[in-house]
């Protein structure tokens, strides 16, 4: 095993975690807009996964970091120090991605953000109460209890009203599952990186999965349905690998100074404002109103505040 970096500051690693989150919502809607154009949701996740993958096998390649990772994983799986669930992130990864090219389009980066930071609250409290992440157990206080709560409050928010009348109910359900997903992808790519000693070479086992993964089920999908009539000309709607790629580095180098929580946590900020800006300048048709979507930030916000400020009693 690698000796871990010195710890963050918490500010530090929130700042980080929300980074996360706006990287993880442009390439939502990156991908579901990709989605649209190739009426494919299957084929445009392999797109941005597969670009992904091409993207961190040259910068593995270039870094001496990147090429000292892959020996250290290689190294690691023959002496079967490093087990293959270890190897699974990209699982999850695709999952999301291609839940992504399916709804976003049609539903919107807030309503997709919505399933997904259900999920993911959930079960990083699970994964931190249980000790799955690098970090091994992460004490569930009482303020990240109330912050995991509050933040399913902005969730629930989004529901009032009309706004998911007429959206299928798999477009809602899928995305909870996803943000479960990416709570676990975190942890485990959190892991992985402690044993290569970078998070450059987990990065690059999570696509390597993924691009697997969703190559298998794209060949399904064209055999059913055919190959998309064409592929768009914009060259931004083929970014979603990219932003990939930096948030899943990220991700991989931060859940040990945070923990899966807070760091789901932290991402929901960022995932929730963004969406916010993207769903305001760019709108699809059920994208829920603005003031809907503000009073849902201003939530979030407040979870996070609760879940990572050091409360203490004073002393008389």
């Amino acid at each position: 095993m690698r000796k871990n970096p010195r710890i963050l500051p918490t500010w530090v690693a929130i700042c980080g975690a929300i980074s996360v989150g706006a990287l993880t919502a442009m390439q939502a809607r990156v991908n579901g807009q990709l989605g649209v154009a190739l009426d494919d949701g299957f084929v445009a996740a392999f797109i941005s996964f597969g670009s992904g993958f091409v993207i961190l096998i040259v910068l593995s390649a270039l870094f001496p970091a990147g090429r000292g990772g892959v020996r250290h994983l290689v190294d690691g799986v023959r002496a079967a120090t490093i087990p293959w669930w270890m190897l699974l992130g990209g699982a999850a990864g695709a999952f999301a991605v291609a839940t992504q090219g399916l709804s976003v389009g049609i539903i919107g980066v807030g309503l997709f953000t919505v399933g997904m930071v259900a999920g993911q609250t959930v079960n990083g409290l699970v994964l931190d109460r249980t000790g799955y992440g690098p970090g091994g157990v992460v004490a569930v206080t009482m303020p990240r209890v109330i912050g995991a709560a509050i933040a399913l409050v902005a969730v629930g928010s989004v529901f009032v009203g009309d706004t998911v009348q007429g959206i299928p109910v798999w477009m809602l359900i899928l995305p909870f599952f996803a943000g479960a997903g990416i709570a676990w992808q975190q942890a485990t790519n959190g892991r992985l990186r402690q044993q290569v000693g970078t998070p450059l070479t987990a990065t690059l086992v999570n696509f390597a999965g993924g691009t697997t993964f969703l190559a298998v089920a794209a060949v399904i999908d064209v055999a059913i349905v055919g190959m998309p009539e064409a592929l768009p000309a914009e060259a931004w709607i083929y970014a979603g690998g990219a932003l990939g790629v930096v948030y899943i580095f990220l991700s991989a180098a931060l859940v040990q100074h945070t923990g899966v929580l807070l760091l789901g946590l932290g991402s929901v900020v960022g995932l929730l404002v963004t969406a916010v800006i993207l769903d305001a300048i760019w709108p699809t048709a059920s994208s829920p109103p603005l003031l809907t979507q503000i009073v849902i930030v201003a939530i979030a916000l407040l979870s996070v505040v609760v879940a990572a400020a050091p409360w203490r009693l004073r002393r008389p």
